[in-house]
C-alpha cells in the first residue's frame, strides 16, 4: 500500500509539476503590475497551465521562455512522493500531495520576483484547511483539525509580529504564507509545529549567513524567503508523518 501511495503521488506531482511553468512565468511580475499575457517576443499566452514553449510566430517556430518543465517537474515530483512516503495510506496524505505543487508554484514566483500573489496564498490556505478538516472526518486520520487551525493561527500571527518589527525584512506575503504552513505543521502537533516553523528560519539563516560571507555586497542582498518557509515546513510534515 505504501509503495503505491508513494507511485501515486509522485506521479501526481510529476503531471502538476509539468503544467506550472507558464502559471510561474504569467505570475512573476512585480506588484501592481498586470499578469503577463504574453511570452518575452510578444506573442499571445494561451491559457495559465502548461509547458514553457512557445508556438506562435511562424510555422513550426517555438520559443522557450520561463522556467523549465523537467526540473520543476522533478521537484514537484519529489516533493510529492515524500509526502505520500511520510503520510502512507492516511486520508491527509491526499491533502498533503495535493497542495504540495501550488507551494512549488509560490516558491518559482518568489525566486523570480521576490512576491507571494494574493491569488495563490489565500485559496492555499483554505484550501488546506478544507482538506483536513474533511481528512480529520475519515478513519485513519492521524491529526487534528483543531490544531492545524491553531497553528495556522499562530504562525501567522508570529509572523505579522516580525513583519510589522521589520517590514524591509520580511513581506507581508509571508505573512500569508505561513497562515497555510501553520495549518499544515499543527496538524500532527505542536512539537511538529515547532520545527517546522524553526528550521523555516534556520534555512533562510544559514543561506543569509552564506550571502554575507561572499562579500560585502551580499549582506545588502535581498533574497525570497517563501522556499526557506516551504522547506521547513516540508521537513516538518516529515518528521510528523513518519512519526505517526
Amino acid at each position: 500500500m505504501g509503495l503505491v501511495v508513494i507511485i501515486l503521488a509522485a506521479g501526481y506531482g510529476v503531471a502538476a509539476g509539468l503544467l506550472l511553468p507558464r502559471a510561474a512565468y504569467r505570475l512573476s511580475v512585480a506588484p501592481g503590475e498586470p499578469w503577463r499575457e504574453r511570452c518575452p517576443r510578444e506573442h499571445p499566452l494561451a491559457g495559465w497551465l502548461g509547458p514553457p514553449r512557445c508556438r506562435a510566430g511562424g510555422a513550426g517556430e517555438r520559443h522557450a521562455y520561463g522556467p523549465g518543465a523537467a526540473p520543476v517537474a522533478a521537484l514537484s515530483g519529489a516533493v510529492c512522493g515524500l509526502l505520500g512516503a511520510a503520510a502512507g495510506g492516511r486520508p491527509e496524505a491526499v491533502v498533503f500531495a495535493g497542495v504540495a505543487p501550488v507551494l512549488v508554484l509560490l516558491g518559482l514566483v518568489d525566486l523570480a520576483v521576490h512576491r507571494l500573489p494574493d491569488v495563490l496564498t489565500l485559496p492555499l490556505a483554505a484550501l488546506t484547511a478544507a482538506g483536513l478538516g474533511a481528512a480529520a472526518l475519515l478513519p485513519g486520520a492521524a491529526g487534528s483539525w483543531r490544531h492545524a487551525l491553531t497553528g495556522g493561527v499562530a504562525l501567522a500571527a508570529a509572523y505579522l509580529v516580525l513583519f510589522l518589527i521589520n517590514p524591509a525584512g520580511m513581506g507581508f506575503g509571508d505573512v500569508k504564507l505561513a497562515l497555510a504552513l501553520g495549518v499544515t505543521l499543527g496538524w500532527y502537533g505542536w512539537g511538529v509545529w515547532a520545527a517546522g516553523a524553526f528550521l523555516g528560519f534556520l534555512y533562510g539563516a544559514l543561506y543569509g549567513l552564506g550571502l554575507v560571507l561572499k562579500g560585502p555586497g551580499g549582506a545588502k542582498k535581498g533574497f525570497a524567503f517563501g522556499p526557506f518557509m516551504a522547506a521547513g515546513a516540508l521537513t516538518g510534515v516529515l518528521l510528523g508523518g513518519f512519526g505517526a
